[in-house]
């Protein structure tokens, strides 16, 4: 059966005709669920809430649901959320406030985890991956690529860049940074993820000239206006370290070290 008797879909809520409702699901007023998606038992969508083509929901994830901040008063708010991502059981996330944009988004492919949790506001890129329990507060944009590990939290208004690799258990109060692997209960950098961007294919010459913008950040004696010139200066036929050094002078929280 394609829509479960004991779901509950609002009149207002707007379902392609191939979207599939589990027993006990909920879906409220003002939610577009795209075609192909799947929502399972006990899950409860809320709205203003798009959600794309081909998602998948799992049992009891909440999506859509009110901001956990205490300044929200229950103005419109949303959440826009691209094709093709995976919610799987408990995964919670929160529509945008309005002194934050008014917006949550997630673009495509994603995969999140059992219990991870996204806040208002947040900006989620495209062929992400959130571990168990990997947790969002609000106002934190993570850019494509990027993955954060199992019970790790990353504070507010921090950036995740394109490619970072958070560990499990890490804390991130500063921006991490792209291609680099973020690790510890405070964190700290630890070099380039070679094997990680080995495997999403990366030049062995990128990877190289990362490797050379890592040493000139944190093993060289300059200073960090210094190190990102010679980075600019002498890496500037390789994108990715282009790329870096913009995320960095672009920091507003500095960045894990």
């Amino acid at each position: 059966m394609l829509r479960h008797p004991t779901a509950i879909i609002a009149p207002e809520a707007d379902l392609a005709g191939d979207v599939a409702v589990g027993p006990y699901a909920i879906i409220g007023p003002g939610v577009c669920v795209g075609p192909g998606s799947t929502v399972a038992a006990h899950a409860v969508l809320q709205g203003p809430a798009r959600i794309g083509a081909r998602c998948r929901i799992f049992p009891f994830a909440s999506i859509g649901t009110d901001p956990q901040d205490l300044k929200f008063k229950g103005e419109e708010t949303r959440l826009d959320i691209g094709p093709d991502n995976i919610f799987r059981e408990f995964v919670t996330i929160n529509r945008g406030t309005a002194g934050g944009g008014g917006a949550t988004t997630i673009g495509e492919d994603n995969f999140f985890m059992a219990y991870a949790h996204v806040a208002h506001d947040c900006h989620v890129g495209s062929h992400t991956i959130f571990a168990n329990a990997a947790t969002l507060a609000g106002h934190v944009d993570v850019e494509d690529h990027a993955t954060v590990g199992a019970f790790s939290g990353v504070h507010q208004f921090c950036r995740v860049g394109r490619h970072a690799f958070i560990g499990g258990y890490t804390v991130v109060t500063q921006d991490a940074l792209p291609f680099v692997k973020t690790v510890g209960n405070r964190a700290e950098a630890f070099g380039i993820n070679t094997v990680g961007l080995e495997r999403k294919g990366f030049s062995p010459e990128a990877i190289q000239a990362l490797k050379k913008a890592y040493r000139l950040l944190f093993q060289s004696k300059l200073q960090n206006a210094d190190a990102l010139s010679r980075i600019e200066a002498e890496l500037s036929e390789f994108e990715e370290c282009r790329y870096l050094a913009s995320f960095i002078r672009s920091s507003t929280r500095g960045v894990v070290r």
